[in-house]
């Protein structure tokens, strides 16, 4: 699988202690600013592509009904400009942005904002614990540009049956997973209510959060959860599975649906 250009970058790098300089491949890292209805919302750092899908996934996850994104009128490089159906208070999502990307958000707060987003996700989706535990390796599968850098985090959308249904590589895991959501509502599949997604490190309580507006039943991790993740995706419904790695699978929250 082909390295997209725009994720990628050739630098000079000195390698010790043999001495010898080389090139070396690392991740594009670049701002992008997200505009609804040209006005800007918020600026996050990511790996350049699907910037669109990035948009649409990221309002979305805060509760704003996006319905299309694309370059602006001006044309101006690192930006989007979003649509969105109906009235939205831009203020409350300004405010949102900040406070989740400065950590001044309580945990209890923090559950009781995603409950008014999203509702407990009820799927009756069961799959075995031998396909949770093939998923990492099915997604590293789909990462070009962490196998050409090291250095990118990825989210899988996985068919109940374990096919892969897209994958997304970026500097941000919170990014990778808005790209997926972002690529799920432009394919008309939410709510994932057969879906299982996949992410490439440890879980936090903003991917539970993306995953549970997304509707999600199933959401599996390479690494560790942090215990606010987990609080989530118990009040959400949500099956989380951490540590999966090596054959062996942690689950966290609702084991039911897994067998």
């Amino acid at each position: 699988m082909a390295v997209p250009p725009q994720s990628a970058a050739r630098v000079e790098v000195l390698r010790l202690p043999a001495g010898a300089s080389e090139w070396d491949e690392l991740a594009v890292e670049e701002p992008l600013e997200i505009r609804v209805n040209g006005a800007s919302v918020a600026v996050t750092m990511r790996t350049p592509g699907h910037d669109e899908e990035l948009a649409v996934g990221f309002l979305l996850s805060e509760g704003i009904p996006a319905v299309k994104a694309q370059p602006p009128q001006d044309l101006a490089a690192n930006v989007v400009d979003a649509e969105v159906a109906g009235d939205f208070d831009l203020g409350r999502l300004q405010r949102n942005f900040y406070t989740s990307s400065s950590c001044g958000v309580c945990g209890k707060g923090a559950l009781e904002a995603v409950a008014v987003e999203a509702d407990p996700v009820t799927s009756d989706l069961s799959v075995s614990a031998q396909l949770v535990a093939s998923l990492p390796d099915r997604l590293r599968e789909g990462q070009p540009t962490f196998a050409a850098t090291g250095g990118l985090h990825a989210t899988g959308l996985f068919d109940e049956s374990g096919n892969l249904v897209t994958v997304r590589e970026d500097v941000g895991r919170h990014n990778a997973m808005d790209k997926v959501i972002g690529h799920a509502f432009e394919e008309g599949l939410l709510p994932l209510a057969r879906h299982i997604l996949c992410v490439s490190g440890r879980l936090s309580f903003e991917l539970v959060q993306k995953a549970a507006v997304a509707g999600c039943p199933i959401l599996v991790a390479v690494g560790a959860p942090s215990s606010l993740a987990v609080d989530l995706a118990r009040d959400r419904g949500i099956t989380l599975c951490g540590f999966v790695r090596d054959g062996r699978v942690n689950v966290y929250s609702e084991p039911q649906r897994i067998t």
